[in-house]
């Protein structure tokens, strides 16, 4: 139970007589958690709301904008670009977990409507025994990350071949800054008319908090192929994995660069973690299968990625195996053709039965600070881009070299038409309480605990900054947008302005999320 601090200001107590003392948080220590990400420390929230269902969480937003608090949506707190963060001290930061109910599952019309609080890990294994899934079904961290705050920041990989998670979305209902509540269309279509849906969808909590969330399904697959690939080079592995996309051969392709698979392969749970290795035999259908897919896991061991440049994992799945085993068969004749080389494919099996697995990997294997930044290029531009990040750190390598600090590369396709570069830095540094909080206690227990680096995290600040801009200049575009990333800059002016007229018009006053997407 919170109890309301003899110094609460008036504001604070206008906000508990129109939600009840019981639904704010305002501990010190818990203030501090709340306004951390991943990465950064933000100025301390005046309290945290908690709301139990949309309509206390529309009389507490009023409360709270009627005495001129700012509203700060958090999510599941798996963010990095200071979206959730407030800009100023004193605001009111919402943490929407309670509220993560899925309220309805249509089979019929193949939609399913859910509290923004709900994660997608619950979401997945709730649709699954129903053979159902949303049509974009959530990021690697939805264990912890929310529909709702994938809905507000956007997000990418399980149903990549689908889009981002927000093209899972048909509709929202938005509490906006004066509390009321506004549905934005049809729950079985979008759009009707402008995409009013689309409007609110990565917006990164600058228009509204969303209340609830409607969904496409669609149908789980039955039939799975899993394909992976050593490439000798950049050039090859891009080559490779967007033709493939070009196609329409898998439903998910993702690799990663040198460092970062010898990284990964560092892990506890990649191979070892028995629960992920029942559950992929489980995922096999029958139990003879199931018992030579276990047999090679535990054969291949740690040691398949040995010597491997850059590795590319492909998932082809669908409702006949026939149909998947030919689309794994083409897969591998394009991977061969740009000069890849089939390897053991246990990574694409161990994440697709374990989907949303601990979010171990927010820190180093060995105890570190780590923090992506990314980008999304079309095919035509994916070599050049690496080639322009991979020439900044051969610039700073002895500056890295000095500071400790490493960087890797996760590389995804998301569509027909787009790849991900997503450089990942590591560096010695000490962790925060959302670390602390967010990993096993088992593994956290194992990690090295490093002091304050301030001038380590300075040369990550500039290294990710200056990647940013390399992006900037190649045009691409990203998630998380938040407070990291050049929205405006990249936007035509005239569309700036009529999402700032947009803006204006939802939030008269500026509380919503101050300064995030710029705005």
């Amino acid at each position: 139970m919170a109890t309301l601090a003899p110094t609460d200001d008036t504001a604070l107590s206008a906000i508990a007589a129109a939600v009840g003392a019981d639904a704010l948080i305002t501990d010190a220590a818990e203030l501090r958690y709340y306004s951390q990400d991943v990465f950064s420390n933000g100025p301390l929230a005046l309290a945290v709301f908690r709301p139990a269902d949309k309509g206390m969480l529309a009389r507490g937003i009023a409360a709270a904008t009627a005495e001129g608090v700012a509203i700060v949506p958090r999510g599941g707190g798996m963010s990095y670009t200071s979206g959730y963060l407030p800009a100023e001290a004193g605001a009111l930061l919402i943490d929407t977990g309670a509220m993560s109910q899925i309220l309805d599952i249509n089979e019929g019309d193949m939609t399913v409507t859910v509290e923004s609080g709900c994660t997608w890990d619950k979401l997945q294994k709730t649709l699954k025994p129903r053979g159902l899934r949303a049509l974009a079904w959530g990021t690697l961290s939805g264990i912890n990350a929310t529909v709702g705050g994938g809905m507000s920041q956007n997000g990418v990989f399980w149903g990549a071949s689908g889009g981002t998670v927000v093209d899972a979305a048909l509709s929202f209902e938005v509490v906006l800054a004066d509390g009321s509540i506004v549905s934005t269309g049809s729950n079985f279509f979008r759009p009707f008319g402008p995409d009013i849906t689309g409007l609110f969808a990565a917006d990164c909590g600058a228009l509204g908090v969303k209340a609830t969330i409607t969904l496409k399904l669609v149908r789980e697959g039955t039939a799975f192929a899993y394909g992976s690939f050593s490439f000798p080079d950049a050039a090859a592995f891009f080559g490779a994995m967007s033709e493939v996309a070009r196609e329409g051969l898998a439903s998910e392709s993702f690799g990663f660069d040198p460092y970062l698979q010898s990284q990964r392969m560092k892990r506890d749970s990649l191979t070892k973690d028995a629960k992920s290795l029942v559950n992929m035999m489980k995922a096999q259908g029958s139990v003879l299968k199931a018992l030579k897919e276990g047999a090679k896991v535990v054969a291949a061991g740690r040691s398949f990625l040995d010597d491997v440049p850059f590795s590319l994992h492909l998932i082809a799945e669908g409702r006949y195996q026939s149909a998947v085993d030919a689309d794994m068969k083409a897969i591998e004749a394009i991977a061969v053709k740009h000069g890849g080389k089939a390897i053991e494919n246990t990574i694409p099996k161990i994440l697709r039965a374990n989907p949303f697995p601990p979010v171990n990997s927010m820190v180093g294997p060995e105890g570190e600070r780590w923090v992506p930044v990314h980008g999304f290029l079309p095919h035509s531009r994916l070599v050049e881009g690496w080639n322009r990040v991979q020439a900044l750190f051969d610039e700073n390598k002895d500056e890295m070299d000095a500071h400790g600090v490493a960087a890797g590369a996760m590389l995804a396709a998301v569509s027909r038409s787009t790849c991900l570069i997503e450089p990942v830095f590591f560096w010695p540094d000490a962790l925060e309480d959302i670390h602390c909080r967010s990993l096993e206690p088992d593994h956290l227990a194992k990690l090295n605990r490093f002091p304050e680096n301030p001038d380590s995290r300075a040369l990550v600040v500039r290294l990710r900054g200056e990647i940013v801009r390399i992006f900037r200049d190649l045009e691409a575009t990203h998630l998380q947008v938040a407070r990291t990333y050049p929205l405006e800059e990249a936007s035509d002016p005239r569309v700036w302005a009529m999402l700032r007229a947009v803006k204006q018009t939802v939030d008269p006053r500026g509380l919503m999320n101050p300064g995030s997407l710029g705005l």
